[in-house]
């Protein structure tokens, strides 16, 4: 057992390693020094998490205490470890994704002057989440939480001297902190009214809880407590309205975008609502409240992606619409196909982020795929690679995407729950939206015409690439000029996209049936009898093989296929078409391109309304109340009581005399009924 824990504690503690060697010692170690030692560490943790997952294979768990960090009554502040299959399922995705991720950014920041702080912070990342997956208590999981949004608000303003990257950190930052006060406030009614903070004994004092209320508001406990936590997975995992600050992050360099978006912090809020599942149980209107914000999140942002130019924003509005499809799989309490879909869509999401990022240095740094076309031929790699990521994240059959996506949609089928009905048509048609937006991106940056070169459009600056010393680029120093045609990208960059590729396609074949239909996780995520969604999917199972056959006769595989054709259609055979289209539908196109105007709401009432308050508070709180009541009126007061103790220290004698005398006669006045009442008595 303590070679095991050695192990628990080397898959965190490598890369951390890792990230303060390139960190502190990177002009020592040089640009090299820093990839060799941050990789090293990041593949020394998948390593140890292979073990560790083999080890829970064979049946082997372990939950305990490493250090206590507090005591506060009977309430242990402590720092430990829960490793069970949920733990080692997350541990293998993160660090597996984390070090494709690392292996890419050798070629992708090369001329970066920022590298090895680059690498410093993804591998740093890294360890926060692996101690966010990894804790055993609220405390830990609160630090890794905090330390996840912290690093991704370093890395998502990376390039600290463009002012829309610190636009888009800072409101990172911000939105998360909304949702992180939710967060907290469940952790706190979880410490006030169970008396700890220890996983397995929050949930063993649970059933106790059903029945109280939250003081002074008459709420069911539980009902707050579960909608709580989930507003700090809305913040994290990006579901609606918290979700504004996801397609900003874009404006990070394209590897923190695929290790953000596909394996670590967006999926932080799924896993902790799965751990967390003998809670919600406990809650139909959290699961409701779940279910309703994830079914609009995943139709409502996909409809957002139609419209977008810059490839990387199409893949970051496909994230926030898979991320909508895993929560509605957790609001039908199908816990096991929420962590079944993160997985498979960490692959292939993690997949398509990174040929993003090879087209981008295919097109000197261009993202706009309005420039682009019939790349196919100049980047078969990306080419053949985007096209298997693209297919598994439609759901197409026999592809990783298809099994989980399949999975979701059939439990949302036969839930119960209030809200499944319009969850039901919500992921529907979201399937038909995904095909389109995913293939309306294919075929502009891989078929039909070649448009680079040409200048017909503003380029997109992948801005990173420039010189940070100088602040912003201009927004045409990127892009292949006149003559020159896109390359292929070196070994480094298009070697992970392999690598991505093949669990892309085949890991949902060979998962479903141990992840979803088995008992991978009995004993760690719990389902109430008559909230269990999939038991209709175990009973007609037969094989994945089987279930692929099936898929070709369903309604999601021809929702899907249609999307795929109408982007065809519209992007290939008949280009001027959504021209055309767009003209008659304005009104929808300014909706869509104003993202709902939620951004917009934001800046009005949140931003606006902070302003007013500010300047209310600068008026009416400083100015008039501290500077000119408590500060200035006070030395004023003094003032006033000086100038009349002037006027009666004269320094005449006389006047002192008449003065006493006057006292003299006023103190009798006061007294002389009090007297003469005494004298009367006596």
């Amino acid at each position: 057992m303590r070679s095991m824990l050695n192990l628990y504690l080397l898959v965190p503690l490598a890369p951390l390693a890792g990230a303060l060697l390139a960190g502190l010692c990177g002009k020592l170690i040089g640009r090299r020094g820093a990839h060799v030692v941050t990789i090293l560490g990041v593949a020394i943790s998948l390593l140890a998490s292979l073990v560790v997952f083999q080890d829970v294979r064979a049946g082997n768990t372990f939950d305990g205490a490493l250090y206590t960090w507090a005591t506060s009554g009977g309430l242990r502040f402590e720092v430990g470890f829960l490793i069970d299959s949920l733990t080692s399922t997350m541990m293998l995705v993160v660090t597996s994704v984390s070090l494709m991720v690392h292996i890419y950014t050798i070629g992708y920041m090369a001329e970066d002057p920022g590298y090895q702080r680059f690498f410093s912070y993804i591998s740093l990342f890294t360890f926060s989440m692996l101690m966010l997956v990894m804790s055993n208590n609220f405390l830990q999981l609160f630090f890794g939480w905090e330390a996840v949004g912290l690093v991704s608000y370093l890395l998502i303003g990376f390039w600290y001297t463009r002012p829309t990257a610190i636009y888009a950190n800072l409101k990172a930052f911000l939105v998360n902190r909304v949702g992180d006060f939710g967060f907290l406030l469940g952790i706190g009614l979880i410490a006030a009214f169970a008396g700890t903070l220890n996983y397995g004994e929050v949930f063993a004092r649970a059933p106790d809880l059903v029945d109280l209320v939250v003081p002074a508001t008459g709420w069911p406990l539980m009902t707050a407590v579960c909608i709580c936590l989930f507003i700090g997975a809305m913040g994290k995992s990006a579901q609606v309205p918290l979700h504004v600050w996801l397609p900003d992050s874009m404006e990070g360099p394209t590897p923190i975008s695929a290790l953000i978006h596909a394996a670590t912090m967006v999926t932080a809020g799924i896993f902790m609502v799965s751990r967390m599942s003998p809670l919600f149980e406990l809650s139909d209107a959290a699961l409701s409240f779940v279910l309703v914000i994830g079914a609009t999140t995943a139709l409502f942002m996909g409809f957002l992606g139609i419209v977008q130019n810059d490839i990387k924003r199409v893949v970051a509005y496909s994230t926030l619409s898979q991320l909508g499809y895993m929560t509605v799989a957790l609001g039908v309490s199908a816990y096991s196909a929420a962590v079944f879909h993160l997985m498979t869509h960490a692959f292939f999401k993690a997949l398509l982020f990174l040929a993003a990022g090879s087209v981008i240095i295919g097109m000197h740094h261009d993202q706009d795929m309005r420039n682009m076309g019939g790349l196919r031929k100049y980047m078969p790699v990306t080419w053949i690679t985007s096209l298997l990521g693209s297919l598994a994240l439609i759901g197409m059959p026999f592809f990783a995407g298809f099994y989980s996506k399949d999975a979701i949609i059939e439990a949302v089928r036969h839930s119960q729950l209030p809200g499944a009905g319009y969850a039901a048509f919500c992921v529907l048609a979201g399937v038909f939206v995904t095909a389109f937006y995913s293939f309306r991106m294919y075929f502009l940056v891989f078929h039909g015409e070649e448009r680079f070169g040409h200048g017909a459009h503003g380029h997109t600056a992948h801005a990173g690439h420039a010189d940070e010393d100088h602040g912003a680029d201009d927004a045409h120093s990127h892009g292949l000029a006149p003559g020159q045609k896109p390359h292929e990208s070196p070994w480094v960059v298009t070697l992970p996209l392999v690598l991505l590729a093949i669990p892309s396609v085949v890991i949902g074949f060979f998962t479903i049936e141990p992840m979803l239909l088995g008992d991978w996780f009995a004993g760690v995520i719990s389902v109430a009898e008559h909230h269990d969604s999939l038991a209709e999917l175990r009973e007609t199972f037969h094989g994945a093989l089987g279930m692929a056959v099936h898929g070709l006769m369903t309604l999601p595989f021809w929702l899907a296929i249609g999307g795929v054709l109408t982007a065809w259609v519209f992007y290939l055979k008949l280009p001027h078409l959504p021209a055309r289209i767009e003209a008659h539908l304005m009104p929808v196109r300014r909706l869509l391109d104003n993202k709902y105007y939620f951004d917009r709401f934001n800046e009005i009432v949140f931003a606006g309304g902070a302003r007013l308050l500010g300047r209310g508070l600068w008026k009416g709180g400083d100015q008039m109340l501290i500077d000119g009541v408590l500060v200035n009126g006070s030395a004023r007061a003094v003032g006033w009581i000086s100038r009349l103790s002037r006027g009666v220290q004269s320094g005449l004698i006389y006047q002192y005399a008449f003065w006493i005398i006057i006292g003299v006669v006023l103190l009798l006045g006061l007294w002389w009924p009090i007297l003469r009442e005494g004298a009367l008595a006596r």
